[in-house]
């Protein structure tokens, strides 16, 4: 998704991989999670990643501040896999006055999944209002996966949150984020979106 969002080395062909990727990752995901044995959809989700990363390792194209103030999650004991859960959906949101060309392509992409759409339309979502915000808070809840740093033990403590938000500004994919994160203040409003 951040790859797709990306306003920096994106490509034709990096846009199809990303794209890809998510039309077998997402799908995939909601199957596995509704039927742990199902092997088709496991695989899907591997083929997806395979897709998804190339815009990474093979275009170049930067991640985001999801992935820049993640990584300094893992300090406070939050997995990898659980950051992007959390700080993905409000991101978005963050970014939306920068890319949100990009994020409706990717919000279409996953309406256009039937699994995905079904799963949806069951929160209440409609198409013409959700952003793409909206749509990951609806998946991500689907799968039962954490929306919150509270749901993993990180607490609203001012100074610990202080501390993330001066610590991810060290991380270049804060700098590479659609509006590039610079100060302080900047993450601290992402931050009080998932606290």
């Amino acid at each position: 998704m951040e790859g797709l969002c990306s306003l920096t080395n994106t490509t034709s062909a990096s846009d199809a991989s990303c794209e890809a990727g998510l039309r077998l990752l997402v799908p995939g995901l909601l199957r596995s999670k509704r039927d742990a044995g199902d092997l088709e959809a496991r695989l899907q989700c591997q083929l997806g990643v395979i897709e998804a990363v190339k815009a990474v390792f093979q275009h170049g194209v930067p991640l985001g501040a999801s992935h820049g103030i993640g990584h300094q999650l893992g300090p406070l004991g939050v997995g990898h896999g659980e950051t992007s859960c959390i700080l993905l959906p409000a991101v978005c949101k963050y970014n939306v006055l920068a890319n949100a060309e990009r994020q409706a392509k990717v919000s279409e992409i996953l309406w256009s999944e039937d699994r995905v759409a079904s799963v949806l339309k069951e929160r209440g979502l409609n198409r013409d209002e959700a952003d793409l915000g909206d749509v990951l808070d609806a998946v991500i809840k689907e799968l039962g996966l954490p929306r919150s740093l509270k749901s993993v033990g990180v607490q609203s403590d001012e100074k610990l949150l202080q501390g993330l938000a001066e610590n991810s500004l060290q991380d270049p994919w804060c700098v590479t984020n659609p509006r590039p994160l610079k100060e302080q203040a900047e993450v601290m409003k992402i931050l009080a979106m998932v606290a």
